[in-house]
């Protein structure tokens, strides 16, 4: 089986709607997910001949970001949204 891969073209098309202006991160591992820097873009061919453009992380400590916001992660439908438990009244200090 094999999955369908995003094309430059449509990446670009993707980031075309998008901020210029804006830092581009990685979102890596769905069940850890983590946000990181894009550091490289670099072009190769795959063991089929075909060119291949992988994007990179840096390599210094400072690339791994952080948690990836949970927003992000439920719009890549890496958890559920979240919602608060239900609240229960208060008891009062008698008991009651």
């Amino acid at each position: 089986m094999t999955h369908p891969e995003t094309t430059v073209g449509e990446l670009i098309a993707l980031l075309s709607d998008c901020d210029r202006s804006a830092p581009v991160r990685q979102a890596m591992n769905p069940f850890f997910p983590m946000a990181h820097r894009l550091a490289q873009v670099v072009q190769s061919v795959d063991e089929t001949g075909r060119t291949v453009v992988y994007l990179a992380e840096g390599k210094d400590e400072h690339t791994q970001l952080g948690h990836l916001p949970p927003e992000v992660a439920v719009a890549l439908a890496w958890q559920g949204p979240v919602q608060a438990p239900p609240r229960r009244p208060r008891r009062t200090a008698g008991g009651k």
